[in-house]
C-alpha cells in the first residue's frame, strides 16, 4: 500500500473511515480499501464462484490501495457498511405540482444523506406570480422552489461528513430566466447550488442575428414576453463574470450525443455538470490516477500503456459491479439506473503528469497528449464494457440505443471527467485535468472550517535539483503562489509551473475540448480567470465553447465570491503546518 500524505490521512479519518456508535474510528485506511474491494467483488458471485470473487477482490484492492484508481466518495464511504448507497450522481425530475415537489424534496434528502449529489431542471415550474386557479393563489416561481431546496440541503450533512451538492438548471426560454441569471448576485444566496442555463442552438442563432427571443410559459406554451436575445446573452456573461454563475449547458449538443435518443431527451446533469442524465438516472464515477502510469525508459519518462489498459479493464469491471450491489434510494432510481447501467471513468493527476514529462500545460504537445490518452481510455473502456456484455449481457435498454443491433455493450456510457476534489487529495495529485491552481495555496470548505495548505513539492524538488532554492524565492512563492515574475528562475521552469490564472483561457478550453472529444459523458472543467479579467474575455470563452461544440462551460474569476474553495498563498509561519484551523493561533492539527 502506498504511503498516504498528511492531507490524505486527515481527510480519510474525518470523512471516510468507519466509526463506531461513539464516533471512534474503527478501521485503518488499508482496512477501508479492503472493505471496499471485498464489498464490490461480492457482485462477482453472480457470474462466477468464490475463486472469481477472490480474484477480483485482490485486483480491486491492489488498484485502490496503490491509489491507481479511486471511485467516487459515496463508494469509499459506504461500500461494505450498512448504508451501501454508492452512487455520486443523480437527476430528479420536478414538475409543476405540490406532489412532485414534495417527492423531489423527499428523494433529494435520501440521496444527500447517503453522500450523493442531485441535478434538477426547474423549467416545468410555472413562472413567478402566475395565477393557479386550482389553488386560487399566485405562484412563487422556480427560484423560490430552488431556495427551498437550498435550505433543505443546508440542513442535511451527507453521512454526517459531506454537505450536499446540487445543480439547478433553467431553460433559456423560461419566463423567469432573467431572475435566475441574477440569482447569485447576493453573496449569501444558494450556496449549495451550482446554476446552469440550458442553452439551445436556436438561442445562439438569435444572438448572432440580433433577433428577439420568446420567453414561453412551460405549461401553456404561450409567449409570455419577448426579449432582445443579445441583451439576455450579455446579462448571462455579466453575471458569470461577477459571481461565477451561471454556467452554460449546450443542451442540443448534449442530446446529439445521447446514446439513448430513442427513449427521450436529457435536460439536466449532476451537480458538477460532467454527467448528463435522464430523470431518475444515477451514475457511478471513478478516476484513474495518471501519475501512476509513467515509467522510466532509459532516463526518459513515458506512458505505460499496457499498465493503463489493464487498469481500465479493472476499473470498468469495478464500476459495473458497483451498479449490481448498490442500494438505490428509491425504486424509480433503481429501475431507471439498471436499464442504462451508466458509469463514468475519468482521470486525475493530469497536471502532475505534464510536469513530470516537462511539457507546459499551455502547449499543443500537452493538448495532443491529453487527447491521445483520453482516446485510449475511451476505446479500452468501450472494449471492456463490450466484453462484460458478452459475459453478463448488455444493459436492458440496449436495443433502443445507438449500439444496437451489432455492438453488445454493458454500459450505456463509460467515461466522464469528474472534478475529483476529494479523491485527488486522497491520491495526493492534482485534480482532474486542471492545471496546478497555485504553487502555494489554501484549500477551504472541504471539511467545514478546516484549511488544507499546499506547497507544490514537485516545484521545490525542481528548485533543489537546479540548485535554485533560496529563502527569498520561497518567501515570494508562499505569498504570491507564482513564479511568473521571479527573474532568477529560468523561463523554461516558469513555463512548466504556470498556474491556472497565468494560463490563458484558450488553453484551458483546448484541454477541455481535447478530453471531451473522447468522453462519453461530459467534462467538469473550470476556466479559472485572474481577478483582472474583463467581461469581454468571458464573452469570448462562452462563444468559443459553443462554436467548438463543448457540452458545457463554466468560468470562475478569482475573488468574484466572498467564499471560495481555493485561495492563493500561505503564510510563512504556517510553512510547516499543512493542515490548520482558522483561529487566533492557527492551531496545527496532526
Amino acid at each position: 500500500m502506498n504511503d498516504l500524505s498528511e492531507h490524505s490521512q486527515y481527510l480519510l479519518k474525518k470523512r471516510y473511515l468507519l466509526k463506531d456508535g461513539y464516533g471512534e474510528i474503527i478501521e485503518s485506511p488499508d482496512q477501508l480499501f479492503k472493505r471496499v474491494a471485498k464489498s464490490i467483488a461480492h457482485a462477482e458471485y453472480q457470474w462466477g464462484g468464490k475463486d472469481q470473487a477472490e480474484l477480483w477482490e485482490s485486483k480491486f484492492y491492489a488498484c485502490l490501495s496503490n491509489l491507481i484508481f479511486l471511485p467516487n466518495s459515496p463508494t469509499l464511504m459506504n461500500a461494505g457498511s450498512t448504508a451501501q448507497q454508492l452512487s455520486a450522481c443523480f437527476v430528479l425530475p420536478i414538475f409543476d405540482s405540490m406532489q412532485s415537489i414534495h417527492d423531489s424534496f423527499k428523494y433529494a434528502k435520501l440521496i444527500q444523506s447517503s453522500g450523493g449529489g442531485v441535478g434538477f431542471n426547474f423549467s416545468k415550474i410555472s413562472p413567478k406570480n402566475d395565477y393557479a386557479y386550482s389553488i386560487c393563489r399566485h405562484l412563487s416561481g422556480p427560484l423560490s422552489i430552488i431556495e427551498d431546496f437550498d435550505a433543505l440541503t443546508e440542513g442535511v450533512k451527507q453521512s454526517g461528513r459531506r454537505r450536499g451538492a446540487n445543480m439547478a438548471i433553467l431553460d433559456i426560454n423560461h419566463p423567469d430566466i432573467e431572475a435566475f441569471i441574477e440569482a447569485k448576485e447576493q453573496s449569501s444566496a444558494l450556496n449549495n447550488f451550482n446554476l446552469s442555463i440550458a442553452i439551445t442552438d436556436a438561442f445562439m442563432q438569435a444572438v448572432e442575428k440580433n433577433d428577439e427571443w420568446p420567453l414561453i410559459h412551460p405549461n401553456y406554451k404561450n409567449v409570455e414576453k419577448r426579449v432582445d436575445a443579445k441583451s439576455l446573452w450579455h446579462k448571462i456573461i455579466q453575471s458569470a463574470w461577477s459571481t461565477g454563475d451561471p454556467g452554460l449547458l449546450f443542451i442540443d449538443t448534449i442530446n446529439e450525443q445521447n446514446p439513448l435518443q430513442a427513449i427521450g431527451k436529457m435536460n439536466a446533469t449532476n451537480p458538477c455538470g460532467e454527467v448528463p442524465l435522464m430523470p431518475y438516472e444515477s451514475c457511478n464515477l471513478g478516476s484513474l490516477n495518471l501519475i501512476k502510469f509513467l515509467k522510466d525508459n532509459n532516463g526518459f519518462k513515458e506512458i505505460h500503456w499496457r499498465m493503463l489498459e489493464e487498469s481500465i479493464v479493472t476499473a470498468v469491471r469495478f464500476l459495473d459491479d458497483v451498479i449490481e450491489i448498490n442500494t438505490y434510494p428509491t425504486p424509480e432510481i433503481k429501475n431507471t439506473s439498471l436499464k442504462s447501467r451508466k458509469i463514468g471513468l475519468g482521470v486525475m493527476g493530469w497536471a502532475d503528469v505534464l510536469i513530470e514529462l516537462e511539457i507546459p500545460y499551455d502547449s499543443d504537445k500537452a493538448v495532443l497528449l491529453g487527447e491521445k490518452i483520453m482516446q485510449f481510455i475511451n476505446e479500452k473502456a468501450k472494449e471492456a464494457s463490450a466484453a462484460l456484455a458478452r459475459e453478463r449481457g448488455s444493459f436492458p435498454d440496449w436495443n433502443k440505443s445507438i449500439f444496437a443491433p451489432d455492438m453488445p455493450m454493458r454500459n450505456a456510457t463509460r467515461t466522464s471527467i469528474a472534478p475529483t476534489g476529494s479523491i485527488s487529495i486522497i491520491a495526493n495529485v492534482s485534480s482532474s485535468i486542471e492545471p496546478i491552481f497555485a504553487l502555494a495555496y489554501e484549500q477551504k470548505h472541504i471539511l467545514e472550517e478546516t484549511i488544507f495548505e499546499h506547497v507544490n513539492k514537485k516545484f521545490i524538488a525542481t528548485l533543489n535539483k537546479q540548485k535554485l532554492y533560496s529563502s527569498d524565492i520561497m518567501s515570494k512563492v508562499l505569498k504570491y503562489g507564482s513564479i511568473a515574475y521571479i527573474s532568477e528562475i529560468p523561463v523554461a521552469i516558469r513555463n512548466l509551473f504556470k498556474t491556472a490564472q497565468e494560463i490563458t483561457p484558450e488553453w484551458h478550453l483546448k484541454h477541455q475540448l481535447a478530453f471531451q472529444k473522447y468522453t462519453d459523458n461530459g467534462v467538469s472543467k473550470t476556466i479559472n480567470l485572474p481577478e483582472t479579467s474583463s467581461i469581454q474575455e468571458v464573452a469570448a470563452i462562452f462563444s468559443t465553447a459553443y462554436f467548438w461544440k463543448a457540452k458545457g462551460i463554466s468560468i470562475f474569476r478569482y475573488n468574484s465570491k466572498n467564499k471560495q474553495v481555493l485561495n492563493i498563498g500561505v503564510s510563512e509561519e504556517d510553512l510547516n503546518c499543512n493542515i490548520c484551523r482558522p483561529s487566533a493561533s492557527r492551531t496545527q492539527i496532526r
